[in-house]
């Protein structure tokens, strides 16, 4: 019979990872399967990115999609500042 954890448990195990300790050793200390960790950081990083942590595959297939398209069109948004920015330098400079 698998062993339940609570919620509070998964958190504290993997703010132990993200706080710069390796898996491993956490695994070993606590008495986790390296599989069952490993979601566990995966589902605590997807609840920071704003995914949902459950639901069918479809769903969280097309919110991965969403953010990949949000990051892209965030990249292209400061790209064409920049470029706004070079571009009204290069006008402010009058010509002798």
């Amino acid at each position: 019979m698998p062993r339940r954890f609570s919620d509070e448990f998964k958190a504290d195990a993997v703010g132990l990872v993200e706080s710069g300790i390796a898996r491993k050793p956490v695994c070993a200390d606590l008495g986790i399967s390296k599989s069952a960790f490993q979601a566990w950081i995966r589902k605590a990083r997807s609840a920071v990115v704003g995914l949902p942590t459950s639901g069918d595959a479809e769903t969280m297939k097309a919110f991965a999609q969403a953010l990949k398209r949000i990051r892209e069109l965030e990249m292209e948004n400061e790209v064409l500042r920049r470029a706004a920015a070079y571009l009204s330098q290069a006008n402010l400079r009058l010509p002798r």
